[in-house]
C-alpha cells in the first residue's frame, strides 16, 4: 500500500487503480489545500452579493430561476444531496464507488470547484478509514454527471444514508463517521452542487475495464496461438515483415506476442502434410492479429480519452482562474461514453472470434484429426461439448451488451436536460462484458491445451509447455474420460482472470506486450 497525492493537475489511471483496488492512502497536497481557498473565497464573495449567482445563490437546473435567501442556503445544499440520492436497484461494486469518491476529490482539488479545504479533508478521510457509500446501480443519465450515485456519496459525508465499513459490514454512514472521529460535513454554498456535477463513476470505471482488458488481450494472444498450435496451423502468417505492411501498432503487437509462445514449436507448419492438405488457415487462427491488434488499439485510443478526462475539472459552474464563476456543458459524459461503447463493441469481436477456434478444436471435420469434442471415448463422453455451449452463451450476451448506450438519450429535469450522454449505463454493461471475456479466454485456453496434448508424437513449443504445466498445477485438469467440468472452469477461469496464464507463458518468453 502506498499513499497517492491529490494535485490541481488531474491524476492518472494506476492512481485510481491504486485507490479503488488497492485501498491506497489518498493526501492532498499543499498546492490543492492553497487553490481550494483561493477558489472558496470567490464564491464567499459572490455569496454576499445580492445578485443571483448559479449553484451559489439559486437553485438548481430547470429550477434554477428562483434566488435563494441567505438562510436558505446551507438547506438548499442539504436538500440537493437528499433529493439526487434516489438510486436504485444492486449495490455497485466497492472498488467503483472507491473510484467515484477518489476522482470527485480529484477535481474538487482542482480548485475550479469552489468547495472548502476541510471538506475536501473530509473525503480523503472517508476514504483512508475504508469507509464505502452505498450506491446504487440505476440513477445516472450521465449528464449533469453521474448524479444519483454522486449524490449517495456526498449524504455519507453528511453522516446521512448507509454505508460499508472496513470489516464489509452496512451501517448508517453516522454511526461509521464518528467510529472512524470523522465529523460530518456541514455544507454550503455551491458544495451540494459541486459533489454531484462529474463523469466519475463512468470514469472509474472505464479506467478499470482499460487495465482489465490490457491483460485479457494478452492472454486472447496466447490462447490463440495455443489454438493455431493444436491445429496444425502455420505460423508463418505471423511474420513480422507481413505486419510491418499494414502498420497498426496492435496487430504487429499481437502477432509478435503469438510467434514468441510459438517459438521452438513441433505442431507448426503440418497443414500441407495432411491428406487433406490445407492451403491456408480458417480465418479465425489466421487472422488473431488483426482482430486481437484492433482491439489492442481501441485500448489505445480509450486510454487517451481517460487520460485527457482524468487531468479535467468537471463541474458546474465553474471557478475560473480570473475569478469568473461560469456555468458550462463540461459535465456531458459523450467523450467518456463512446469509448466505453467502443471498448464494448472490441471485446465482444475478441470474444466471438475465440469462441469460433474452440468449436474448431472440438469438431472433427475442422480440427485435422483431434477426437470428437475432445472426448477420451466419444459417444461414452461428451468432451467439452457443452463447455463450448457455455462459451457461446457468453458471447451471444457480449453481443448484445456491444450495442451503443450512448446512441441512446432521454430527456430529462422538465426538458432542461434534453440530451444525456448514457456513460453510466455504457460502464455498467462493459463491466458485465469484460468479466464474460475473461471466461471465453479461459474456455480457449481449456479446450487449446487439451488439444495440444491430445497431439501425441509432437512436441509442443517451449511456451505451450509452460502454461500447460502451469494449468495443471492450478487445478486446470487435462484429457481422460468425462468429469465434473465446472470445478474445471472456474479454475480456468482464475487462471487467466488473475494474470497466471501470463505469468507462466513469459518465464519462457520475456515480457509479452
Amino acid at each position: 500500500m502506498h499513499t497517492v497525492v491529490v494535485g490541481t493537475s488531474g491524476t492518472t489511471p494506476e492512481d485510481v487503480i491504486a485507490v479503488a483496488r488497492g485501498n491506497a492512502k489518498v493526501e492532498l497536497s499543499a498546492e490543492a489545500l492553497a487553490a481550494l481557498a483561493r477558489a472558496r473565497e470567490i464564491v464567499d464573495a459572490l455569496a454576499a452579493k445580492p445578485e443571483p449567482v448559479y449553484g451559489v445563490s439559486t437553485g438548481f437546473g430547470a429550477l434554477a430561476s428562483r434566488h435563494i435567501s441567505p438562510e436558505l442556503r446551507a438547506q438548499l445544499q442539504r436538500n440537493i444531496v437528499r433529493s439526487h440520492a434516489a438510486g436504485m436497484g444492486p449495490r455497485v461494486e466497492r472498488e467503483v464507488v472507491r473510484a467515484l469518491m477518489f476522482l470527485r476529490l480529484k477535481t474538487v482539488a482542482s480548485g475550479h470547484t469552489g468547495v472548502r479545504p476541510s471538506v475536501a479533508q473530509t473525503m480523503a478521510d472517508v476514504l483512508n478509514a475504508g469507509i464505502t457509500p452505498v450506491v446504487h446501480e440505476y440513477g445516472s443519465l450521465g449528464c449533469s454527471g453521474d448524479l444519483a450515485p454522486l449524490s449517495h456519496c456526498a449524504l455519507t459525508l453528511m453522516g446521512e444514508g448507509d454505508a460499508e465499513g472496513p470489516d464489509g459490514v452496512v451501517k448508517p454512514a453516522g454511526e461509521l463517521l464518528a467510529a472512524a472521529g470523522i465529523e460530518p460535513v456541514e455544507l454550503r454554498e455551491k458544495e451540494g452542487l459541486a459533489l454531484l456535477n462529474g463523469t466519475d463513476g463512468m470514469l472509474g470505471m472505464l479506467c478499470m475495464a482499460i487495465a482489465d482488458l490490457k491483460k485479457l488481450y494478452t492472454s486472447a494472444d496466447i490462447t490463440a496461438a495455443l489454438s493455431l498450435e493444436a491445429l496444425l496451423g502455420t505460423d508463418k502468417v505471423l511474420a513480422p515483415e507481413l505486419h510491418a505492411i499494414r502498420p497498426h501498432p496492435g496487430q504487429g503487437a499481437s502477432a509478435a506476442n503469438m510467434l514468441a509462445v510459438l517459438d521452438g514449436s513441433g505442431l507448426t507448419g503440418h497443414f500441407q502434410e495432411e491428406e487433406a492438405p490445407r492451403v491456408q488457415d480458417a480465418y479465425s487462427v489466421r487472422c488473431a492479429p488483426q482482430v486481437n491488434g484492433a482491439g489492442r488499439d481501441t485500448i489505445a485510443y480509450a486510454l487517451t480519452v481517460a487520460e485527457r478526462e482524468l487531468a479535467a475539472a468537471v463541474d458546474n459552474p465553474v471557478v475560473l482562474a480570473d475569478g469568473r464563476v461560469e456555468s458550462n456543458g463540461n459535465f456531458h459524459g459523450a467523450p467518456v461514453a463512446y469509448v466505453l461503447d467502443f471498448l464494448a463493441i472490441a471485446a465482444a469481436d475478441l470474444g466471438s472470434i475465440a469462441e469460433r477456434r474452440t468449436d474448431r478444436l472440438l469438431d472433427k471435420n475442422r480440427s485435422h484429426g483431434l477426437p470428437p469434442f475432445l472426448a477420451d471415448d466419444a459417444g461414452v463422453d461428451s468432451g467439452l461439448m457443452i463447455a463450448q455451449y457455455t462459451q457461446a452463451a457468453l458471447v451471444s450476451e457480449m453481443k448484445r451488451l456491444a450495442v451503443p448506450a450512448s446512441a441512446d438519450s432521454i430527456p430529462s429535469s422538465a426538458m432542461q436536460e434534453d440530451h444525456v450522454s448514457m456513460g453510466w449505463s455504457a460502464a455498467r454493461k462493459l463491466r458485465t462484458s469484460v468479466d464474460n471475456l475473461a471466461r471465453i479466454i479461459a474456455v480457449e485456453m481449456y479446450a487449446a491445451t487439451r488439444g495440444i496434448e491430445l497431439r501425441k508424437g509432437l512436441t509442443p513449443a517451449p511456451a505451450s509447455q509452460a502454461a500447460i504445466a502451469a494449468a495443471r498445477a492450478a487445478g486446470v485438469q487435462g484429457p481422460g474420460p468425462d468429469r465434473f467440468l465446472a470445478p474445471d472452469l472456474a479454475a480456468a477461469d482464475a487462471f487467466v482472470r488473475e494474470g497466471r496464464l501470463v505469468a507462466a507463458v513469459e518465464t519462457v518468453t520475456g515480457r509479452l506486450a
